[in-house]
């Protein structure tokens, strides 16, 4: 390969030269640097110079680009940016990085934070005046000079849209809204920030309905401003029912989800599906008080009932606990009034009801005061007729039963006589036997009893663990041995073993049985 001639990356056209662009043509030119560079090698140095200069011929021009924020940082007053392009199904399809240098810096910022009333952070799109910018050390970059906040706040209007029709066609845009109201409000489950002005202006009044009982109140708190606010309101509504519910074993009769007052802007991290779509299938009613008046966000469409500021929801709920009380006074009143109405009504319907009764109960008492006279008298000559024939058949019976009782009598005596001398012969008999039992299990003790048989010359063997053996198969040769006779002890050692043999054996025992 040939020596590359660098020298000739001097002779391109510079920026200050006189290159006219609008006559340059680009083929002929393609052709003629293929050609010119076929063999050549550039140093990366000149190479990126000459991209550089190309990106700052051809597109010199600024123009308006919409894009992502991914990410935003800064440092001495620059601001750098991660934007990005991301297709239908959120995958990232062109990126590149942006510089927003100090010198433009305050005056694009303060201009779209002034318009839209909000900060500008990642996750938002917007449309930038940018041009291209290419350097050998740094890559390419876009140079903001300008961001469009109109588009920025038509881009979130028409995702708060989105929102809204994707709720509506999911049937949850009214699905809170269609939960009755509740006709006691005895617990009550709110989300807020933390030491927040809007949860003290709620709790000045909410502590107050605490202390007298009339309503209780459970908070959980989380952040209401950020990109991880709706993360953590979501956490704080499903840790706060799950509480609730592992506590009283039920739901609470309302949930409020309540913020103070705040920049504009500061309401679009609330425009958030997930965070919607929960508060509208809470199984309870959902009042918000998001602390602003004209503008709403997505939590006002999907909540059962939706106040201006956190101090309007502590009015709402003591207005329906003084509507209840009202109601309740008003139903008392009314029971109270119908009670007495039928109280009246009634001792007068009993009053009338009395005087007909005595009037029947007086006839009836003389008709059956007559009844029972005559059933009286036929009752008493039965009763008369029927005590002669019992006491006739009474007298007979007892007569007869007296002497069956005589006969039975004198026949239990004589079994009984004949079974005493039965049981006695028994008896004795019995205890005649058991004497001889007892004779002979005595003797059977003395001839067994170890001190008798030691005296017979007999001995007891033990081995030095002072087990009695009885058979010289658990002796060996050498084993130490203790000897007890009937006038004291010896030990010894064994010197020689000699079995019997099985006749011996016989032999001996019955030598022994004979001995017995």
């Amino acid at each position: 390969m040939p020596k590359p001639d660098l020298s000739r990356l001097d002779t391109l056209p510079s920026q200050d030269s006189d290159f006219d662009v609008d006559s340059f043509d680009a083929d002929d030119f393609t052709d003629s640097i293929d050609n010119e560079l076929e063999n050549t090698v550039l140093r990366l140095s000149d190479y990126l110079a000459a991209v550089e200069l190309v990106i700052k011929e051809t597109f010199r021009h600024s123009v308006w680009v919409k894009a992502e924020i991914r990410n935003l940082s800064s440092k001495g007053g620059h601001y750098y940016f991660e934007l990005a392009e991301k297709d239908d199904d959120g995958k990232v399809i062109a990126s590149c990085r942006g510089n927003l240098w100090r010198f433009k810096a305050a005056r694009v910022l303060t201009k779209f934070e002034r318009a839209t009333g909000m900060k500008l952070e990642r996750d938002v799109t917007v449309l930038l005046n940018v041009t291209a910018s290419f350097h050998p050390l740094y890559g390419f970059s876009l140079a903001i000079n300008d961001i469009d906040p109109s588009y920025t706040l038509g881009d979130l209007a028409r995702q708060y849209a989105a929102m809204l029709e994707r709720l509506s066609g999911e049937g949850l845009l009214n699905l809170n809204k269609q939960i009755p109201a509740p006709f006691d409000i005895e617990h009550v489950l709110v989300i807020a920030p933390e030491k927040a002005a809007g949860l003290g202006d709620f709790r000045a009044d909410a502590d107050k309905l605490q202390r007298t009982n009339a309503c209780h109140f459970h908070y959980h708190h989380a952040t209401f401003q950020g990109n991880h606010a709706p993360k953590e309101i979501r956490h704080a509504i499903t840790k706060g029912m799950l509480t609730f519910r592992k506590q009283y074993d039920r739901d609470p009769d309302v949930m409020v989800i309540i913020r103070g007052g705040g920049a504009v802007g500061d309401l679009a991290y609330l425009n958030d599906y997930e965070l919607a779509a929960l508060v509208a299938e809470q199984p309870v009613p959902v009042w918000v008080g998001i602390g602003h008046e004209r503008d709403s966000v997505i939590l006002d469409e999907v909540a059962h009932t939706s106040f201006d500021t956190p101090s309007k929801v502590i009015a709402g709920i003591i207005n329906h606990l003084a509507s209840l009380m009202q109601h309740t006074q008003g139903y008392a009143d009314a029971i109270q009034r119908l009670s007495q109405q039928q109280l009246t009504q009634a001792a007068m319907s009993t009053e009338r009801q009395f005087s007909t009764i005595q009037s029947l109960s007086n006839h009836n008492l003389q008709r059956w005061q007559h009844l029972t006279d005559r059933h009286f008298n036929s009752i008493k000559q039965h009763a008369k007729f029927e005590l002669r024939e019992v006491t006739l058949t009474t007298e007979s019976n007892i007569q007869r039963i007296r002497q069956m009782s005589y006969n039975q009598l004198s026949r239990a005596t004589n079994a009984i006589d004949s079974l005493h001398h039965s049981t006695k012969a028994n008896s004795q008999k019995l205890v005649n036997d058991i004497e001889k039992q007892v004779r002979y299990y005595q003797q059977v003790v003395l001839i067994q009893n170890p001190a008798r048989l030691l005296d017979q010359g007999y001995a007891f063997v033990q081995n030095s663990e002072n087990k009695y053996l009885n058979s010289v198969k658990s002796i060996e040769k050498g084993d130490f041995i203790k000897v007890a006779m009937s006038d004291g002890e010896l030990n010894a050692v064994v010197y020689n073993l000699t079995p019997h043999s099985p006749t011996n054996s016989d032999s001996d025992s019955d030598s022994d049985s004979d001995q017995s």
